[in-house]
C-alpha cells in the first residue's frame, strides 16, 4: 500500500510515520512540500524517501503536481503539517486525511495552525486540548472526524509546553490511525 505525505515545515510527523511503517506492507513512497526550506526535505533524504517541492502555481493548476501524485498511485494521502487548502480535483481521486493540533471543531480554519492554535487555547483559558484526525474536504478543518485524543492544559501552560503535549499525542496516534484506515479499508 502506498502512502504520500504532504508537509510544509519540520516534518517530524512525516518521519514518525515513515519509521512506523518501515517494515510494513505500507510504504511511504513520497514526501511532498510547498516549502523549499522545509526541514522535512532533510528528513526525507535521510530516510531515503523521494521528496518533491512544488510552487503555488503548480499546486493551483495541477499541471505538474497531479502527474506526480498519479505516478505514485497512493492508497492514502496524509497531510502532516501541510498548510495549503487541498484542491477538490485531488480529493475526488484519492482519500486524504489530516491531523489538526486541536480538538475540532474548535480552533480550526484558515490561519489556525501550530503556535497560533496553542496561544489561542491558552488565551481562552481552555482546560483541555488535543488532536483531531479527520478526512479532508474542500474546506479547512471541516472534514468528517476520524479520531480525537486529549490532553490537559495546565495552569501556567505555555504555547511551547502545550505543543510538546500535542506532539506526543500525534506521534502516538497518527501512524496507528493511518494503519487502521489502510488495513481495514
Amino acid at each position: 500500500m502506498n502512502l504520500i505525505v504532504f508537509a510544509s515545515h519540520n516534518g517530524s510527523n512525516a518521519e514518525n510515520i515513515a519509521h512506523y511503517f518501515k517494515d510494513s506492507i505500507v510504504n511511504v513512497v513520497a514526501i511532498l512540500t510547498n516549502n523549499h526550506n522545509a526541514g522535512v526535505l532533510e528528513r526525507a533524504k535521510k530516510l531515503g524517501i523521494p521528496a518533491v517541492v512544488f510552487n503555488k502555481n503548480e499546486w493551483e493548476t495541477g499541471d505538474r503536481i497531479d502527474g506526480i501524485i498519479d505516478a505514485y498511485r497512493p492508497d492514502l494521502i496524509v497531510l502532516a503539517g501541510f498548510l495549503w487548502k487541498f484542491p477538490s480535483r485531488i480529493l475526488h481521486k484519492y482519500p486524504t486525511i489530516n491531523i489538526h493540533p486541536a480538538l475540532l471543531p474548535k480552533y480550526g480554519g484558515k490561519g489556525m495552525y501550530g503556535r497560533h492554535i496553542h496561544e489561542e487555547i491558552i488565551r481562552k483559558k481552555e482546560t483541555e486540548s488535543g488532536i483531531t484526525i479527520h478526512w479532508v474536504n474542500e474546506y479547512y478543518d471541516e472534514g468528517k472526524q476520524i479520531f480525537q485524543a486529549t490532553c490537559t492544559v495546565d495552569s501556567g501552560e505555555t504555547p511551547a509546553s502545550l505543543a510538546k503535549k500535542i506532539s506526543l499525542l500525534e506521534f502516538e496516534h497518527f501512524p496507528r490511525i493511518i494503519e487502521s484506515l489502510l488495513i481495514n479499508s
